[in-house]
């Protein structure tokens, strides 16, 4: 299939609905609808709520069933973004080549931005969702993002990230970090997407699983583009780039198993889970 085709008819309909449901710059606060709206637009791959458009395809919806959560967990993603650039987190000035929310609005506008995102996410999920399937795909979301998953990540993450580098944590707490840190959002994506298209449990938690090996591969994959500027959390100094790759293929080909079963019907979201673990960039 045509990745790209199916990314330019897919990725508007997400662009429409962040748009819509984020304040307009002009309306007051405005320092604070315009951090929201910097970290945003123009916004990066859109990878986490294409997965969540593709996992609705592949049980049988049609892509606009999953824009409730693709929408979340995109306004969560931002959120994440947001924190982890401001100082006293990975302290970065740039992001997508353009100044980091905080360089242009102040740390404390930055902090409220995220916090604001992260509300709007549960907003826009809980309303423009059917109620039970909202209910559910809005507890996962919480559960990912919380203390279990994606913010006690961030805390094993900043802890490594002080270590020797010569005293890599070991192969089991990096997997922990990735899988909590990276995995769990995009696990949420692809489970949130089949549940809000109809899937069953069995179905939905079999999503989950081949979100969390995509995260999982995801992350190793962005450790080895970046391998030089990454220290205590990445497997790369642990494991060497040819074992971090073959980790990562072999999480791929796991992952792809598991939704063999969708036929055709799933190839995007096969294309997609290839894309995030081969990229060049």
């Amino acid at each position: 299939m045509d990745l790209q085709a199916w990314l330019a008819d897919r990725t508007p309909m997400i662009e429409a609905v962040l748009d819509r449901v984020l304040p307009p710059i002009d309306r007051a606060p405005s320092s604070l609808h315009g951090a929201m709206r910097h970290i945003l637009f123009p916004g990066g791959k859109r990878l986490r709520p294409a997965l969540a458009m593709a996992a609705a395809e592949a049980v049988g919806a049609p892509a606009q069933t999953a824009l409730p959560i693709a929408a979340a967990v995109e306004l969560v993603h931002a959120y994440s973004l947001v924190h982890d650039d401001l100082p006293c987190m990975d302290d970065d000035d740039l992001r997508r080549g353009r100044p980091t929310v905080h360089v242009v609005y102040g740390e404390a506008t930055a902090v409220l931005a995220g916090d604001a995102l992260q509300s709007l996410a549960f907003a826009v999920l809980l309303s423009e969702a059917d109620a039970a399937l909202a209910a559910r795909a809005g507890a996962d979301l919480a559960k990912a993002i919380g203390a279990a998953g994606l913010v006690g990540g961030q805390v094993d993450d900043l802890a490594a990230g002080t270590a020797d580098a010569s005293n890599s944590a070991d192969l089991d707490a990096i997997l922990s970090i990735h899988e909590r840190k990276t995995a769990a959002l995009i696990s949420v994506s692809v489970a949130g997407g089949a549940r809000l298209g109809g899937a069953g449990a069995a179905v939905v938690d079999q999503m989950a699983q081949f979100g969390r090996e995509i995260g999982v591969a995801f992350q190793i994959a962005d450790d080895l583009l970046d391998a030089d500027e990454h220290e205590g959390s990445s497997l790369v100094p642990l494991l060497g780039a040819e074992a971090c790759r073959f980790r990562a293929e072999t999480l791929l080909a796991t992952a792809l198993a598991r939704v063999e079963r969708f036929g055709d019907r799933a190839e995007p979201l096969r294309e997609l889970a290839r894309f995030a673990v081969r990229r060049s960039g």
